[in-house]
């Protein structure tokens, strides 16, 4: 019988490394039997920020980044092989966006699956997004379906929320519909703020944007964007959010304090967060995960953002970290893949239809 153990990995739009799980999709259900995280080391990361953006002689360098990420998979990959308790059916992995235009017809993950599948001698399942692409709708976001497998109740309205990078919502309509989208800028900004001023990769816990006051101005201005009022589906990233868009209403808006700037960051997320969720449904109870979850303070935005009136938690009380959301449901989806069931939803990324996502690399 085939190993129902499987390796999911996913390296997100904050680019602090890989997340991985090990999880068991068996007759007893979805179980994740273990986790690790592989930081990447400075330099590739600042290369993959740097790829981001066009720059000079970038094919061969997205090609040599690609590698190293391959061999810090592989590293994260180890960790969770030597806890498992049998055979392994495949990796799925997500690799690391770098572009994303579906408008223009293409989404790109750097990544090295071959490589990945000859440093570890198990099947790799990749690309998870171009099929969606292909038949015409966003790839993304793609964890709704896996949202609805895992948190869905059955009479209860749920919204899922993952803030990594990028914010997005997957709403639960306790019918068997789902609904979701991307929200606009999670993390990405605060990141980038809090590395200029003060060095940091991120604002733990937001306590740099608890000494600050939010700017309603500059709220203002930040959320004067066409994105927020363009209606679904739709999916963005860092081609949009980046620090010259952030430069330029700043301009708008000068003389803010940093720490300011922050606080109004951190409200930026929740109220875009809160608002698409509004123009939804009116849930029962929100669940946050992804980095997002671990910040206290835009956890505490986002509730008063949605009046204060919905429960807002992490995936924790549902039984899954808010670390290992991702990376189990592309396990997931690789477990799907090699099942042949689809693993978009048309609803959520607008393509004409359902599709089996991924490619395979034979070890």
């Amino acid at each position: 019988m085939a190993s129902t153990l499987y390796i999911g990995l996913m390296s997100g739009t904050s680019l602090d490394g890989v997340d991985g799980v090990l999880a068991d999709f068996s007759g007893r259900g979805m179980r994740t039997l273990d986790a690790a995280f592989t930081p990447f080391p400075a330099e590739l990361r600042a290369e993959l920020m740097a790829l981001q953006a066009a720059s000079a002689n970038e094919l061969e360098r997205e090609a040599l980044a690609a590698n190293a990420l391959a061999r810090c998979y592989a590293e994260c990959v180890q960790a969770l092989a030597a806890n498992a308790p049998g055979p392994l059916r495949a990796i799925a992995v997500h690799g690391q966006t770098i572009r994303h235009r579906p408008e223009l017809g293409f989404t790109r993950q750097t990544n090295n699956p071959a490589l990945l599948a000859e440093l570890t001698g198990i099947d790799v399942i990749a690309d998870f997004r171009s099929r969606d692409v292909a038949a015409g709708g966003q790839g993304a976001p793609l964890v709704p379906a896996f949202h609805e497998a895992r948190f869905g109740k059955r009479g209860q309205v749920r919204v899922v929320v993952n803030i990594g990078g990028i914010g997005n919502i997957s709403v639960l309509h306790g019918d068997g519909r789902v609904t979701g989208y991307d929200t606009g800028p999670g993390n990405v900004l605060m990141d980038l703020w809090i590395a200029r001023h003060n060095g940091l990769p991120y604002d733990q816990d937001g306590a740099w944007a608890a000494t600050g006051t939010v700017d309603p101005a500059l709220l203002d201005l930040l959320l004067d964007e066409a994105y927020f009022r363009q209606p679904p589906p739709k999916s963005t990233g860092r081609d949009l959010f980046h620090a010259d868009w952030l430069a330029r209403k700043l301009a708008q808006r000068p003389g803010v304090s940093p720490a300011d700037v922050q606080a109004t960051l951190t409200r930026l997320t929740a109220v875009s967060i809160a608002r698409a969720i509004q123009a939804e449904a009116s849930p029962q109870a929100v669940y946050v995960c992804g980095g997002g979850a671990y910040n206290g303070v835009l956890l505490r935005d986002l509730a008063d953002a949605l009046g204060g009136r919905t429960p807002v938690a992490s995936t924790d009380t549902l039984g899954v970290a808010p670390n290992r959301v991702e990376a189990l449901a592309f396990a997931w989806l690789g477990y799907r893949f090699l099942r042949r069931q689809p693993g978009n939803l048309p609803a959520v990324t607008g393509a004409a239809g359902t599709r089996i996502l991924g490619a395979l690399y034979p070890a």
